[in-house]
Formats: C-alpha cells, sequence, structure tokens
C-alpha cells in the first residue's frame, strides 16, 4: 500500500474502526478498507485489536462500513480511464 503503509483516511465509531488505504496503478487510483476492533485485555490495563466482532458491534461494523464507502466516493475513489 502507498502512502508511506499509512491510511488516508481512518473512520472510527467506538471501538470499531476502518482504515481507508489508496493503491495506485499507473493512473488508476483505487482504495481498499481494513476493519478492526480495540477492546481491553481481561486485567482491563491494555488495549489490544482484532478483526473480530460480536453480535452487538455489527451495526457499529456497519455504519463505520458506510461512512468509509462515502469517504471514497467522495474523495473519488476510483478513477477510470474514460
Amino acid at each position: 500500500m502507498s502512502k508511506g503503509n499509512r491510511p488516508v483516511h481512518e473512520v472510527r465509531l467506538g471501538t470499531v474502526k476502518a482504515s481507508i488505504w489508496e493503491n495506485t496503478y499507473g493512473e488508476t487510483t483505487r482504495h481498499s478498507v481494513t476493519f478492526l476492533r480495540s477492546y481491553k485485555d481481561k486485567e482491563g490495563d491494555q488495549w489490544k485489536t482484532t478483526e473480530s466482532f460480536g453480535r452487538d458491534d455489527l451495526l457499529v461494523l456497519g455504519k463505520v462500513i458506510d461512512r468509509a464507502h462515502a469517504w471514497i466516493w467522495d474523495n473519488k475513489a476510483v478513477s477510470r480511464p474514460e
């Protein structure tokens, strides 16, 4: 992934986060998205992340996905030759 391996944008709602990555191939730019959920370990003193989502995370994940999708479209995510 380009841009020094840093996302071009992040969307976060509570403990659910989407990272939007920009990939350029010649004159075409495309975006991909990864999702993480943050949680505290059993002792409650250290934050960790997972790619797993439980029942109570799914609605929030859906909203994060929607916002990531909107950001990509608003920022011309895919440039297609005409």
